[in-house]
């Protein structure tokens, strides 16, 4: 279903249920639902939007829906939160796709792809590019049904304790990167792992691993991650803007009656802009904090380097879409769209970005 089609039957199905002036959501069948989650418990950013989510949806359905999260360990561990939810021991799961690449590949590329859409062109391919229909047909072999439910926009390139100057520098370094961009780099020589966030701090300090990516600089902030590594590198080639989702036992969302359907699923929209204006706001603050109070070494990725990334990031991406026809399908669908928006891209977003920064200079120039 088109998002169009979304608004017409949310439309029809409020004004089916006004009578006289009544509110929307009436009483009915009480339903109590847990909530598995990728993320440790107190996460800012990411568990505050599951917190959120949680929040919206019982006061959008009038109470009629309660929602008790579980955090990573409290019912299942994050990586099983995927299998939990579709064999009913929980109702619905808080997470991102690329974790669950070992179950089928395609479902990265509704996290993150290298190289890919930023946070506004992911929503234009969800909402209106055909994006959300191949996502419902893929996780529907799993008796889930998925949602955008979360963005954090563009991500950083990582913490690093040695400089990266050119692409052979990542050679033998163990990096915590999950998903596509993980296998780019394994590409690049490194040896990619993925470890739950709130892992990394003691793996940089033990040593265990060499660098890592973890979120943005309000979550990398939190994490104290600039006790362990001496730089931060830009931009985030690997996730320029990743989805976090919300999936749901697909018997359990289909047996709600219309008007809770469509109150989910706005509460979903509602819940992904709400979390992308949080980073937004949040990542202004804490970039300037890192820099200023903790003396944090910003870098850029030289060009070549970026330039190289790229060319290793279509290779690999390539390579999954052609292991199966339903990764294809998804890949040609979004490069199709990631094609348009480049167009748009370079004379609307980029071309202000670039007006602007002859005025108002920003810090990665000031600081240098």
């Amino acid at each position: 279903m088109q998002r169009r089609d979304v608004l017409k039957a949310g439309i029809s199905a409020t004004s089916a249920l006004m009578v006289g002036g009544a509110p929307a959501v009436h009483a009915g069948t009480h339903y109590e639902w847990k909530m598995v989650t990728a993320w440790p418990k107190n996460l800012l950013g990411l568990g505050e939007g599951a917190k959120h989510l949680a929040r919206t949806i019982k006061s959008m359905s009038g109470g009629r829906i309660s929602i008790t999260i579980y955090w990573d360990g409290e019912l299942v561990p994050a990586f099983e939160s995927f299998h939990a939810v579709s064999t009913g021991k929980a109702e619905m799961g808080h997470a991102a796709a690329y974790y669950w690449a070992d179950i089928h590949e395609a479902a990265q590329f509704f996290a993150a792809i290298p190289f890919g859409l930023n946070a506004q062109e992911t929503a234009g391919w969800l909402y209106y590019g055909g994006g959300q229909e191949l996502w419902n047909e893929l996780y529907a072999q799993y008796n889930l049904q998925p949602f955008a439910a979360g963005s954090t926009g563009v991500q950083m390139g990582g913490w690093f304790n040695t400089g990266i100057q050119s692409i052979d520098d990542y050679k033998g370094l163990t990096i915590r990167m999950p998903g596509l961009g993980g296998k780019v780099i394994s590409h690049a020589g490194a040896q990619a792992i993925n470890l739950p966030g709130g892992e990394i701090l003691a793996a940089l300090e033990s040593g265990a691993i060499d660098a890592s990516e973890w979120v943005g600089p309000y979550n990398d902030l939190a994490f104290e991650l600039y006790k362990a590594a001496r730089y931060y590198y830009w931009p985030g080639w690997h996730e320029p803007s990743t989805v976090i989702e919300c999936f749901i036992n697909k018997y359990v969302y289909e047996s709600l009656p219309l008007d809770l359907r469509q109150i989910v699923t706005y509460a979903m929209q509602a819940a992904y802009n709400d979390m992308l204006s949080f980073y937004t706001a949040q990542n202004n603050l804490a970039l300037i904090e890192l820099v200023t109070k903790h003396h944090v070494r910003l870098r850029k990725f030289k060009k070549a380097t970026l330039a190289r990334l790229g060319k290793l990031s279509k290779e690999v991406i390539t390579d999954i879409a052609a292991k199966d026809p339903f990764s294809q399908k998804v890949y040609t669908s979004f490069d199709k769209f990631r094609k348009q928006s480049v167009d748009w891209n370079s004379v609307g977003e980029e071309g202000y970005s670039v007006a602007r920064s002859l005025t108002y200079s920003p810090l990665s120039r000031r600081w240098k």
